[in-house]
């Protein structure tokens, strides 16, 4: 195998999308996406830039909903990529992004009420993570805001769940990936790690 050596201006290599419900200043609800988040046990660490309003609202009312779409929602996903609820628009997204605070509409997407935090649960989404965040910090260069939110509550489609368990069966869930800015799903599977606890 030849390798190059290359400079791209993004490194999502493949990344699990996520749309994030936090509480404005006004008590209106915003509902961004974002894939840069992975989990650390029970702590799901998110990276949102540090000039958004999701990045402001984490830092002053930190509850959150962590919602999963799966691949055949990522129109509504895009439909909320050009959208920022900071008003007004902070000067490096000008060119590419306008104000509106009506996200859930933009999307087509529907709030519903969450049981342990505020912020409300995106129904059509089969994976719900209500969390708070208990640590948040900013990258070495200033420009994201590292947040490390606690997972409260899990909601998941009942289709995913292994009867009887607590399990989300692989087979049935697919994440929707972000893979230098282009959306996939999953393709088959391949195996299992010597410690899935996945009933077979």
């Amino acid at each position: 195998m030849t390798h190059l050596t290359i400079e791209p201006s993004i490194l999502y290599v493949g990344t699990p999308v996520a749309l994030l419900s936090t509480l404005n200043e006004d008590g209106t609800v915003n509902l961004a996406p974002m894939s840069s988040a992975w989990a650390l046990g029970d702590v799901v660490v998110l990276g949102v830039g540090v000039a958004g309003q999701t990045a402001s609202n984490l830092q002053t009312r930190p509850e959150v909903v962590i919602n999963y779409p799966s691949p055949d929602q990522w129109q509504a996903v895009e439909r909320l990529a050009p959208l920022t609820g900071a008003h007004p628009v902070p000067a490096h997204k000008q060119d590419r992004f306008h104000h509106d605070r009506a996200k859930f509409t933009a999307a087509g997407l529907t709030p519903t009420a969450s049981d342990l935090v505020t912020p409300p649960r995106v129904a059509e989404c089969p994976l719900q993570f209500e969390a708070t965040v208990v640590q948040a910090d900013l990258d070495a260069k200033g420009n994201f805001l590292i947040a490390q939110a606690r997972v409260l509550r899990v909601h998941a489609a009942e289709h995913l769940v292994v009867p009887g368990t607590s399990h989300v069966d692989p087979a049935a869930w697919s994440p929707l990936i972000y893979n230098f800015r282009h959306y996939y799903a999953l393709g088959q599977e391949l195996g299992e790690s010597f410690r899935t606890e996945t009933p077979r």
